[in-house]
């Protein structure tokens, strides 16, 4: 009996200890695509935030406590990310990074608000994801009107009159649409052809030639890379050699693998390329991030406005207490202007990222993206 109250009073002080060592850490969430269609965004976003988590770590963490990354696959899907969002909240974390896709991000929205925590949103620009009134929702990636804004006036600047929209129906598509086809109305641009594609198809055949048919100075598609990357090649197969423009979405080396030489001279909006990160901050993380794996880079400068998106999450983690309330506060009133990895931003009272981001891209012979404006 003695030795029972021993063993029991050892396992009551060992589960104290690891209790107390759990409270030592802080426990952040990444909500990523690991499987499905936006794989490569996904393991970048993963990398990307494990690098940045073990620095920190190795600087002592913040005030003290080591940070402790739990990653869920939201598979780039809306009901897996509801599900990878309720393991999250189970886990007990103070705040989520992700996810890449609006409406996979838009799913878990009220599950973290709810319960919450607070969320920082990567590659989600749908305008109806900050016009909500969540109070714990913030994004470092720009919103859809804002883009929208950009790419009219360059599509306007080039000098095209006559334009095709495709989209994707997707909530981030499908919003870029929509609004740039609201601003090149107003700045006099005729929109000749508005429709949607079905994503994940292998032959578009059928809808090129609907476009080709109202014959278009120009096809603006608003959709994702794997698509963009089919167009581009199935209209040179049709031996349709109409100019084409992609919204912030086709930014990933893997559109060039899928178009092939098609891809020479299309023409994309997008934050910064990750070769032309400027900041000290982005310098810094390019080099550690050669450093630690391989001499690669990420895919897509989407990936990393997850970096973004955890550095400020460090930043209002040591100037705040560790609850959503005060750190939302601090990322609205305390922030300012943040020089982080893509630029210097800082947040609106909504969550929206405030600051300039987009360029005017174009694909060179060699497959690489050069800024064109």
């Amino acid at each position: 009996m003695k030795k029972i109250k021993m063993l029991a009073f050892a396992a009551a002080c060992f589960f104290a200890l690891s209790g107390t060592a759990l409270a030592e850490t802080i426990k952040i969430g990444l909500m990523c695509p690991l499987t499905g269609g936006w794989t490569s965004e996904g393991k970048d976003m993963e990398r990307i935030v494990s690098l940045l988590a073990e620095e920190v770590n190795k600087n002592g963490g913040i005030n003290g406590k080591q940070i402790e990354l739990i990653v869920e696959d939201d598979a780039g899907d809306p009901r897996s990310a509801a599900l990878a969002a309720q393991k999250l909240v189970s886990n007990e974390v103070i705040a989520v990074i992700g996810t890449y896709g609006s409406a996979v991000t838009e799913a878990t929205q009220n599950i973290y608000d709810e319960s919450e925590i607070l969320q920082i949103g990567t590659g989600s620009t749908s305008v109806r994801l900050t016009e909500k009134g969540l109070e714990y929702f913030f994004r470092t990636s720009p919103r859809d009107d804002e883009q929208g804004l950009v790419a009219a006036g360059y599509i306007e600047k080039l000098g095209y009159k006559n334009v095709a929209i495709v989209h994707d129906n997707s909530s981030y598509a499908s919003g870029l649409a929509e609004e740039s086809r609201a601003e090149l109305e107003k700045r006099g641009v005729n929109v000749v052809f508005y429709d949607a594609l079905t994503p994940k198809e292998r032959d578009y055949s059928a809808i090129l030639t609907k476009i080709k048919a109202v014959n278009p100075e120009l096809i603006f598609y608003t959709g994702y890379y794997p698509e963009a990357g089919l167009l581009l090649r199935q209209k040179s197969e049709m031996g349709w050699n109409v100019p084409m423009i992609g919204g912030d979405a086709v930014n990933n080396k893997d559109l060039v693998k899928i178009a092939g030489k098609t891809a020479k001279g299309f023409l994309f909006l997008s934050p910064p390329v990750l070769e032309d990160l400027s900041t000290a901050q982005g310098k810094a993380f390019l080099s550690a991030y050669k450093a630690k794996y391989n001499n690669t880079l990420p895919q897509s400068v989407w990936a990393v406005l997850a970096g973004d998106a955890f550095n400020v999450l460090v930043e209002a983690l040591k100037n705040a207490e560790p609850n959503a309330e005060a750190l939302s506060a601090y990322l609205k009133n305390g922030l300012g202007q943040y020089e982080g990895i893509t630029g210097t931003f800082g947040f609106s009272p909504k969550g929206d990222r405030v600051g300039p981001l987009y360029r005017l891209y174009e694909v060179d012979e060699n497959g690489n993206f050069v800024i064109k404006d």
